[in-house]
This record gives structure tokens, C-alpha cells and sequence, in this order.
């Protein structure tokens, strides 16, 4: 079974040149990077289970996960400066390829009732944003040891000019994405 880079470069990358009239490899619209991320709201003064969310989600993506914090202060959150409210990676190069072929092909087949991926997941600017609501889905992470089930979001930054591309990019890649 192929991988989805190397369904990029022998499928996807002829498809498109043919299918929107490009003539150079490069103009072909490419995945650039992809960000996974959670909020720690309710865990925030708990500091095991902050600890506990960055371990799976370094774990899940083979990149360590580094915080994050907020920029400036919101009364009506209870957010001041500098409080650490979130847990992200990002993920470029081989890790990128490497954690798309677990989330197509290993985590999105476990999630219940799955119906594919809606068309409204797919921005005007071609990217990818899909939620998911457990951190459970993926082999990594054993359901018997997790204490605090946790949801991610998962963003695929592309270099796309238009949504239609950006769909049939992730349809050429394999994508579960709805037809209309």
C-alpha cells in the first residue's frame, strides 16, 4: 500500500496538472505544514494532567508539543498575559507525511459514525480543519492507561489558491471528504 507522499507525486501532482491546466510541477498545490493543537482550560490548574496531555500529543505526532500561551489579558475568559492555555506542534517535512498516514489511515477509520470529512472542513484558502473529540482514536495512545480524554484540532496548511483545489487535493490524497 502506497503512503500518501507517494500518492502526491504519482497521483495527485499529474491529476491536477491535467485537471486545472498547469504546466509546471510547481504550480501543483502542495500540503506545507500541519498544526495539531488542544486547549487545557479545564486541566489548567492541574498540573499532571497538563503534563499527561503533552506526553500523548508528543506521542501521537513523534514531535514534542510545546505550550501555549495567551497574548493579552481577557476578563470574560479569566485569561491574563503569558497564562499557558494551550498544547500544539507543528509539523513539517517526513513528520508531516508520517502523521497524515496515521490520522487517514489509522485514526479516522476508529472514529464512530464516521462519515467522511464535511466539504465546510475545507476553507476558502484550501486548508484542511478538522476537530477531533478524543486523542483516543490514535494506536499510540492506550484507552485503559488515559485518565483525562482530551480533543484535538487538527489544521493541513496548503499552498492552494482557491477551495477547489484544496478539495481536489485532499480527494487525490486519499481524504475521506464527502462528495456533495
Amino acid at each position: 500500500m502506497e503512503n500518501i507522499r507517494e500518492k502526491y507525486y504519482k497521483k495527485a501532482l499529474p491529476t491536477m496538472k491535467k485537471e486545472f491546466g498547469l504546466k509546471n510541477d510547481l504550480e501543483v498545490p502542495r500540503i506545507t505544514k500541519v498544526v495539531v493543537n488542544t486547549g487545557i482550560g479545564k486541566f489548567i490548574k492541574d498540573s499532571s494532567s497538563v503534563e499527561e496531555i503533552q506526553k500523548a500529543l508528543t506521542a501521537v505526532t513523534g514531535q514534542k508539543a510545546i505550550m501555549v500561551k495567551t497574548r493579552k489579558s481577557i476578563a470574560g475568559f479569566k485569561t491574563r498575559a503569558g497564562l499557558e492555555v494551550g498544547v500544539k506542534v507543528t509539523l513539517r517535512g517526513p513528520r508531516m507525511w508520517s502523521f497524515l498516514e496515521k490520522l487517514v489511515g489509522a485514526a479516522m477509520p476508529r472514529i464512530r459514525d464516521f462519515r467522511g470529512i464535511k466539504l465546510t472542513s475545507v476553507d476558502s484558502n484550501g486548508n484542511l480543519n478538522i476537530g477531533l473529540k478524543e486523542h483516543t482514536i490514535f494506536p499510540e495512545i492506550l484507552p485503559e492507561s488515559v485518565k483525562n480524554i482530551f480533543s484535538l484540532q487538527v489544521n493541513v496548511t496548503t499552498n492552494v489558491r482557491n477551495r477547489d483545489m484544496g478539495i481536489a487535493l485532499f480527494r487525490n490524497l486519499g481524504f475521506p471528504i464527502e462528495h456533495k
